[in-house]
């Protein structure tokens, strides 16, 4: 058992539920990465139709955190519809397969689909790589996606369904990436209520002042 999947009841906060849309070409390795995460199981898989479901558990900084994981089809013939599925998504995975430049550049292109669904700042987005076992084929470099990532402000990860490798590190980084932006709206919250009583404290005051002139 993976370290950040500690037994639910050490979890003390209360628990978050995020939707994680995971998106990319027919044949990358989304379902295998799924299975691989959520039972640590790898099998050649059939494309996926439609979409499958999945959900998830994991414990982070003593918060319990669901993931409720959307695993959509990749062929074209799906495309139309999958917009209804990413939609009132909290996170989005997509996957490309190293030794596919084709499929690099058509998550670049779910990227921008993305960026016209929500505005900045509502979803966290990971760029993942997969099928590293198979390098010695591999058309898209590491520094490239990497580049790619860190101009357009996403996470990225290199993975392999087959060998585990990277696998739940992945779900975990946005995980992370989740928790840290939940903890900054509830820090935004609190401050603001703070600055609210304290313009009601001093509307009060300034009431007062005025009575005893």
């Amino acid at each position: 058992m993976s370290a950040e999947c500690i037994v639910e009841s050490e979890c003390q906060r209360m628990p978050f539920s995020f939707k994680l849309v995971v998106l990319g070409s027919s044949g990358v390795g989304k379902s295998s990465l799924v299975m691989r995460y959520v039972k640590d199981d790898f099998r050649e898989l059939p494309s996926t139709v439609g979409c499958a479901f999945f959900t998830q558990l994991v414990c982070l900084n003593n918060t319990t955190i669901k993931f409720e994981i959307w695993d959509t089809a990749g062929q074209e013939k799906y495309h139309s519809v999958c917009h209804l599925y990413y939609r009132g998504a909290n996170a989005a995975i997509l996957v490309y397969d190293v030794t596919s430049k084709e499929t690099f550049i058509r998550a670049q292109l779910w990227l921008r689909e993305l960026e016209r669904e929500f505005s900045a700042g509502d979803i966290t987005i990971a760029l993942i790589g997969n099928k590293t076992d198979l390098s010695a084929e591999r058309q898209v470099t590491s520094q490239e996606a990497q580049i790619f990532a860190e101009d357009n402000s996403v996470l990225f990860m290199e993975t392999s369904a087959k060998d585990n490798y990277n696998v739940s590190e992945a779900f975990l980084a946005v995980a992370e990436e989740l928790l840290q932006h939940e903890q900054h709206k509830e820090v935004q919250s609190l401050w603001s209520s703070s600055c609210v009583e304290l313009d009601e404290a001093d509307l009060e005051e300034s009431r007062q002042a005025c009575c005893h002139h």
